[in-house]
Formats: C-alpha cells, sequence, structure tokens
C-alpha cells in the first residue's frame, strides 16, 4: 500500500502535538506500508518531499501561502494508493489529491476551525479560508480520524453532514522510552532553575488557546517557594505576545523564580525539565486530547489541567493528576481554582511523585505509537476495501 502523509510539521520543524503525532506516526508507519511525507520547508530526501509557498504570494495572508502548498502537494501524489492529511494546513491538499488522483482521502483532525475562533485575530480574513479548506475536506474525506472521543463528538458536532460511520476514533500516542525520566539536573542548572525548590512547568505555544494568560495570573497563588517554568514561544499575534510579556512582567516583580525559556529546547532538555517539575501544568481552553499531557506522563510529572476536551481521556483525575472544570464565562473561577490546585501539588511531593508515578504507568500501557500505527493502517484498509 502506498501512503501520501500530508503535513505543515515535520522534523526539525515541529512547534505543536500535530506534528509530534506525525513524528511518530511515521515512524511506525514506515515499517507496514510504503510512505511518503510531504510537508513544508525546503529540499527533501528518499521518501520525504518538502514544499514552499510560491514566491508569488510573499508577503499575502498566510491562508492563501497555505493553499500554494496545498497544490504543490497535490500535485506530488501521482502513485499513491491513499492520501492522509493532518491539518488544515494540509487537509485542501488531501482533497485536491483525491479528486486529481482518483484516490481516497483520510484526514485526521488535531482540532477544528469552528471552535478557534480566536484564530481570526491571527489570520484575518484567512480565517474563513482556513475554515471552509477544513469543512470541504471533512465532507467529502473517506475516512476522518479523531485523536479522542471527545474530538469525534466535536467533529460532529461542528459538521453534522458527515456520516458518523466514517468517523474513526485513533488516539495520539507517546514514545516512553524517549519520554522517559531523566534525573540529571545538568539543564536545570544552565537554565538557572533551582534544583531544591519545587516548580510548576508549562510547555506550549503563546496561543488562546493553551491558555497561558490564565497560568499567569493563577501563578499568583503559589506558594513563595514554587517557582514557575514557562517554555513558552511561537506568539499567534502580537497583541497575544504583548499580553504574555506583560503578565510575565507583573508575576516577575511580584516573586522570584519566575523563569520565561522563549526558545524551542530539544526534545532532551524538555524531558529533564519535565522530570523534575513539581507539577506540569495545562491551561487549555481548547484541547482534542494533548499530547504534552502524555509526555509529561512518561517522564513521570504529576499533571494538573483544565477538564477541556480529550485532555480526561488521558489524565485520569486524582490518580494521575488533577482536572479543573473551565467554564469560559468564568475565567477569575478558573484561575483561582487552577493556582489551588497546582499549589496543593507542588507543596505535596509525596502525593504528586505517586501520581507522577502512575501517569508513567498509564502512558506505557495505553499510548503506544505501534497501536496507533497498526490502527491507522486498518482504517486505510477499509475505505480501500469500500472502494472495490
Amino acid at each position: 500500500m502506498k501512503v501520501g502523509l500530508l503535513t505543515r510539521e515535520y522534523p526539525p520543524d515541529v512547534y505543536g502535538g500535530a506534528g509530534v503525532h506525525v513524528e511518530f506516526l511515521a515512524r511506525e508507519l514506515r515499517s507496514l506500508v510504503d510512505l511518503d511525507v510531504h510537508c513544508w520547508g525546503e529540499g527533501g530526501a528518499d521518501g520525504l518531499l518538502r514544499h514552499r509557498a510560491w514566491p508569488a504570494l510573499d508577503g499575502a495572508n498566510d491562508a492563501l501561502r497555505t493553499f500554494s502548498v496545498d497544490l504543490s502537494m497535490a500535485a506530488a501524489l501521482a502513485g499513491r494508493d491513499v492520501v492522509h492529511s493532518h491539518t488544515w494546513y494540509a487537509h485542501l491538499a488531501g482533497h485536491i489529491g483525491k479528486l486529481l488522483h482518483g484516490i481516497p482521502h483520510v484526514m485526521t483532525s488535531h482540532s477544528l476551525e469552528p471552535l478557534r475562533p480566536w484564530k481570526a485575530e491571527q489570520l484575518g480574513g484567512g480565517y474563513a479560508l482556513s475554515s471552509w479548506a477544513e469543512r470541504t475536506a471533512a465532507e467529502t474525506a473517506d475516512a476522518v480520524i479523531a485523536v479522542s472521543g471527545a474530538m469525534r463528538e466535536d467533529i460532529l458536532a461542528c459538521y453534522p453532514a458527515i456520516d458518523p460511520v466514517k468517523v474513526h476514533g485513533v488516539h495520539n500516542g507517546i514514545d516512553t522510552e524517549l519520554y522517559r525520566p531523566d534525573h540529571d539536573t545538568d539543564v536545570l542548572e544552565r537554565l538557572g532553575i533551582d534544583p531544591r525548590r519545587p516548580y510548576v512547568l508549562f510547555v506550549g505555544r503563546i496561543t488562546r488557546q493553551k491558555g497561558v494568560p490564565h497560568l499567569l495570573r493563577a501563578a499568583r497563588r503559589l506558594d513563595r517557594d514554587v517557582q514557575l517554568v514557562l517554555c513558552a514561544g511561537a506568539p499567534d499575534t502580537p497583541e497575544i505576545d504583548a499580553e504574555f510579556r506583560t503578565l510575565f512582567e507583573e508575576l516577575s516583580r511580584t516573586r522570584a523564580g519566575v523563569q520565561w525559556i522563549p526558545e524551542m529546547l530539544p526534545r532532551p532538555q524538555i524531558v529533564q525539565l519535565l522530570t523534575h517539575a513539581a507539577v506540569f501544568a495545562c491551561p487549555s481552553v481548547y484541547e482534542p486530547l494533548g499530547i504534552v499531557n502524555l509526555e509529561a506522563m512518561a517522564c513521570g510529572a504529576a499533571v494538573v489541567a483544565s477538564d477541556v476536551g480529550g485532555i480526561p481521556e488521558v489524565v485520569a483525575d486524582g490518580t494521575t493528576g488533577l482536572l479543573v472544570p473551565y467554564e469560559e464565562k468564568e475565567p477569575d473561577r478558573f484561575e483561582h481554582d487552577l493556582g489551588l490546585l497546582l499549589n496543593r501539588l507542588a507543596t505535596d511531593p509525596e502525593r504528586a511523585a505517586a501520581m507522577g508515578t502512575a501517569g508513567r504507568y498509564r502512558a506505557q500501557r495505553e499510548f503506544g505509537w505501534g497501536t496507533v500505527a497498526r490502527r491507522t493502517v486498518e482504517v486505510y484498509e477499509e475505505i480501500l476495501h469500500a472502494d472495490r
């Protein structure tokens, strides 16, 4: 079976959970199918083709530049039996590839544009285009893969024209050999983090979705001895960047031990930070699953996360971490409760350690990438047999 896998992110240019998903899924799929990966960028290698936006669109709206990459990807799919796209950045390529080459299209939905209205702040009128591309691909795809049960429900609610039979649940996964506890402290020391004091850790992009401003306000309730470490970069817009910087500076003036690491750290360094975190914080206001929580759990960190989307399918409340109810209309209450629970675990090392141990066990038992890849191939086979 010849499969074309379409994505914006691919190593070394991975900045979010969808990119992590594609990286590890592709690694496992190569032993099961004949795989070509199409991604953004320059150059390429055997089985990897990189595509760039048309130079004529330099400076144009990002959605238009994305569509030019999609056309390049679609043109390169000749000879494939199945096309599999990830995120709206590649879904239109999958749809056009299906029409152009007469092959079935599978799309994995990592998030949904109708549930991310703040993207209009980033894309302007391009948000209408990204929404159109996602809807068109979703409603015409031969199969849609949802990364959680909650995501499946959201897909069917947002796009009721889709036949529910076509929506398959396949969880994200985690490599528990790459993400495993690292008890060295050289990275902490180099970054100026005191290994003798507990710290709350955040890893993610500075976006409305990831809820970083909520975390900064919640951190006002942390005990004075608890540090806050933010591995946070790639702000969506100047506005969210400015809001983040203002809140960070305000918090830094009132307490010591507030650390911001704006650059994207290599995976081994993130692993060490996760290992030593008293608590990992995930304040997302929307999260179809949340690979980052799996990464934290695999490294033995207790998790405090918002009770949204697919997060409860990963974080077992009271066992591997604590969940905080989120209501858009009650941000103050969310921030109060988030700060309270973060502080509760950060100041109770025995309970946090027990949750971390339980989290690693759960990650190993239930979220292996080999299982994800095999289940994905079953979806390919099902739609290919349906066409015969």
